[in-house]
């Protein structure tokens, strides 16, 4: 019976193990799967968004590069334009002097058959039977028409020679006008250089005091006294005093400890140190008569007794 019961434990154990093994096993495995699905979304969403931005970045450059081809276009057309209206202008201009030229050949060979004509009537007078009178009154006629015909002429010419130089000023003065637009243009371009400077710089004076002010947790005293001593503006107060009472009998406070020796009566290590504090508090009593500022915490109080150990914290 004992044999019996010990083998319905261990049975029953081992059925517990197995049921417990089980749920183990099917926990895990619903573990394990929510876990990589959680982490199949996760990539999933994180390359979903590099693609979209690697799009978003090619469509802002190909908006870029067709920007630039557009720009490119246009100034090709505007030189295109210019050049054009260079040709109409250079076959106006060739149009009117061959034109002109046609109509000063077309004068001389009229001249000619006038001539001609004219003598041709002369002989003809001449053969009738004229009297000398006739033939001199024609051919003086002849001759005033002539010389009325060659005036007319050289006029024509001269105005044609004026029209000419009223012409070439014009483009004189159009590519003068060119050159001085061009002029502005550049120093627009450098005035809006030069502000953009002046703009960078303010903004980078303003990043640094802002900066600075963080730096000191909000303290604008102290960030004015950092600034102060940094730009040497107490070296330059105390200067400035000592111009000034040069040449007079002012009162004047010596700093000391008790001589520039150590408590052995030997010079000490910390001379040159304990010199340097010895100048601070009349530079800072200075400071303070003439600006009504006072030093900061950190370095220091002022009083207005006149012993060394009170001047000092």
């Amino acid at each position: 019976m004992e044999a019996a019961n010990q083998a319905k434990v261990d049975v029953a154990e081992a059925r517990k193990k197995g049921e417990i093994g089980s749920k183990e096993r099917e926990g895990l495995t619903l573990q394990n799967a929510a876990k990589i699905d959680a982490e199949t979304k996760i990539y999933a969403t994180r390359r979903g968004g590099e693609g979209r931005m690697a799009e978003i970045k090619v469509k802002a450059e190909v908006k870029v590069y067709e920007n630039v081809r557009e720009a490119e276009v246009a100034e090709a057309n505007a030189e295109l334009a210019k050049k054009k209206a260079g040709w109409a202008m250079e076959a106006q201009v060739a149009e009117v002097e061959a034109t002109k030229a046609v109509a000063l050949r077309d004068a001389e060979l009229q001249k000619e058959v006038e001539r001609m004509n004219a003598l041709t009537i002369t002989e003809k007078l001449k053969a009738e039977f004229l009297s000398k009178a006739s033939v001199e009154y024609e051919t003086k006629v002849q001759e005033a028409n002539w010389e009325l015909y060659i005036k007319q002429k050289a006029a024509e010419a001269i105005l044609y020679q004026r029209e000419k130089e009223a012409e070439a000023q014009k483009a004189i003065a159009e590519a003068e006008l060119y050159a001085r637009q061009q002029v502005a243009d550049g120093e627009f371009y450098a005035k809006k250089k030069e502000a953009e400077g002046l703009m960078a710089l303010g903004q980078a004076q303003g990043a640094y005091l802002r900066t600075l002010l963080d730096a000191v947790g909000g303290n604008y005293a102290a960030m004015r006294d950092f600034m102060m001593i940094k730009s040497g503006m107490f070296q330059e107060i105390a200067k400035i005093n000592a111009e000034a009472v040069r040449g007079l009998e002012p009162k004047i406070s010596i700093w000391t400890n008790g001589g520039g020796e150590d408590g052995h009566g030997g010079h000490g290590a910390m001379k040159e140190v304990a010199e340097v504090y010895k100048m601070l508090p009349p530079l800072f009593k200075t400071v303070h008569e003439q600006t009504g500022m006072l030093p900061p915490a950190w370095m220091g109080t002022l009083s207005d007794s006149h012993s060394t150990n009170s001047a000092l914290n």
